[in-house]
């Protein structure tokens, strides 16, 4: 296809409202993701930005270096807007810069109480919870979370309190202080992302960052060195404040990672697997999404560099059945039928040559903890002549897909599955971009609940593999 420049890039018909709360200056990662950040911003509708403490940085807070780095993104803004639909451009300097304040700078729950005031960040996130906006205003916390501590305090006797915490969604790098456990206890209908790790256990968290070896399967540590970030995201003005890797490199960045627009995450659905990890309400799976060889943190670096659209490379733009658009695409298919999913209209901005990797997500669809046992197999087979870009997928019959497999029993919808769809350019770096489709099987047969055919015994050990 024929669509180049920035127009040909697939535009936000929403953003998610992010507040940010960052203990900067604990350790480089904040600084990292920070920059990070300012390189999707154009994504998000950014409503705040606190400086915190946490339990590595106890009695001082640093929005000035939250400033510093600000001063690099307002020389590079231009050259990211020329990367960037133009009607999605990304925000400001100035508003940025005018979104920094300051938590309030002691340590965890000594910050609530009824005779302590809010700080300049508690009051910037209470006008924003409380605000006409209906929308979702995900609070995204890289240290501490005695900002939001303060605000749920102070709103607690309200009488719209339960319908300003049904706005908030919170996704926090594990518990920094006291006040996130006693926030869940106090509330716990709060929409709340913790991979509680276990003070220092970082390798056993769901979230890692972009790179740290210690989760053995995770990020791949050859392709994030200190030495790969010196010549891929240290570029330029904003490079330049772009820390020097320490400890785990970006640990904050699952954050937004989570709620980026890539075809992907739904950020409604934990359990739905995404680049920010798949999370349950009790136990959390180690299978998602690998983020290893995933490219974009070296692509938006080169974004800061030049104004030219055609010196740098852009993810492409996919299309399912025709249609465009970030959101999982649904269909209803009878069971044991065979449908015909045409991804043949999605083209790269840059006009590179695509490559199509089609495959069945199964984790997402289960309700037990063994998927291979309860979720039925999707058949996947390339139409000849397409090059990828159309599959022939065959739904299992009613007796595998449309069934209760523990009882036996038939049911008339069968769980939920995840086809994923993802689309990698030719260019440098290669860029890639997903779409979801959710496919409903349909039991046709269905005349009420009842014992469904009786599975064998090797089919049953089949389904129960990984």
């Amino acid at each position: 296809m024929a669509t180049t420049g920035r127009s040909s890039l697939l535009p936000f018909p929403s953003k998610h409202r992010v507040f940010i709360l960052t203990d900067i200056t604990n350790e480089p990662d904040d600084a990292e993701s920070f920059c990070r950040y300012l390189t999707y911003s154009n994504q998000f509708n950014t409503e705040g930005v606190v400086a915190v403490t946490s339990v590595w940085l106890r009695d001082t807070v640093a929005p000035h270096k939250l400033q510093e780095i600000v001063d690099g993104y307002e020389q590079v803004v231009d050259n990211l807007n020329a990367h960037a639909h133009p009607d999605f451009p990304y925000p400001s300097a100035q508003e940025v810069r005018g979104l920094i304040k300051s938590g309030p700078p002691v340590y965890g729950m000594a910050a609530v109480g009824d005779d302590i005031p809010l700080s300049e960040g508690g009051e910037l996130l209470l006008e924003r919870l409380t605000s006409s906006d209906q929308d979702p205003l995900w609070v995204i916390v890289w240290g501490g979370v005695n900002v939001l501590a303060q605000v749920l305090h102070r709103i607690r006797d309200r009488p719209d309190a339960a319908q300003l915490r049904s706005k908030l969604r919170v996704y926090t790098i594990s518990d920094q202080d006291d006040c996130g456990s006693w926030i869940r206890q106090q509330w716990p209908e709060i929409f709340y992302i913790c991979s509680v790790h276990g003070w220092n256990q970082y390798g056993n968290a769901t979230w890692i960052g972009i790179s740290g070896s210690v989760d053995e399967g995770g990020p791949d540590p050859s392709k994030v060195t200190a030495d790969w970030v010196k010549e891929n995201v240290q570029l330029g003005p904003l490079g330049a404040v772009y820390p020097k890797p320490a400890f785990i490199i970006e640990g904050d960045t699952p954050t937004f990672l989570y709620l980026m627009q890539n075809g992907l995450n739904f950020p409604e659905e934990p359990s739905w697997g995404s680049w920010g990890g798949r999370y349950l309400p009790a136990n959390v799976s180690d299978k998602g999404i690998p983020n290893r060889g995933h490219f974009c943190d070296a692509a938006d670096g080169v974004w800061t560099l030049t104004p030219d659209f055609t010196k740098a490379n852009h993810q492409p733009v996919v299309a399912v059945n025709g249609e465009f658009g970030y959101k999982p695409y649904y269909i209803e298919a009878d069971a044991g039928s065979t449908i015909t999913i045409d991804a043949s209209k999605t083209y790269d901005p840059d006009g590179d040559k695509l490559s199509y990797k089609w495959f069945q997500y199964r984790e997402p669809s289960a309700t037990q903890t063994y998927h291979g046992y309860e979720v039925s197999e999707l058949g996947i087979k390339e139409v000849e002549g397409s090059d990828g870009s159309k599959v022939k997928v065959t739904i299992a019959p009613p007796e595998k897909s449309c069934i209760v497999v523990r009882e036996q029993t038939s049911l008339e919808k069968g769980l939920v599955l995840h086809l994923i769809l993802e689309v990698t350019d030719a260019g440098t770096p290669p860029l890639t971009s997903y779409r979801r489709i959710l496919i409903q099987p349909i039991n046709r047969q269905y005349k009420g609940p009842g014992v469904a055919k009786k599975l064998e015994d090797d089919e049953i050990a089949a389904m129960m593999k990984p």
